[in-house]
């Protein structure tokens, strides 16, 4: 994964709330973490700190993946 944004953080971020506005998944924050070894302590951002956002491609369903009521 080499495709980044960058993001720069208004205080009180965190990574939960940056995975929510970028993914609007807060679970996506390991991947942000995983971006960003340096951070990985942090737990409320300051403002104007750089943070690596990767681009990820949504994942499609396969067959059988859906849960059953989506299933048609």
């Amino acid at each position: 994964m080499d495709d980044y944004m960058i993001y720069t953080t208004v205080e009180g971020d965190t990574f939960d709330s940056i995975a929510f506005e970028f993914y609007t998944d807060e679970k996506m924050a390991s991947v942000i973490i995983d971006a960003n070894p340096l951070l990985a302590d942090v737990l409320i951002f300051d403002a104007d700190v750089e943070v690596l956002v990767p681009i990820v491609e949504e994942a499609a369903e396969t067959p059988g993946s859906a849960p059953p009521w989506r299933s048609e």
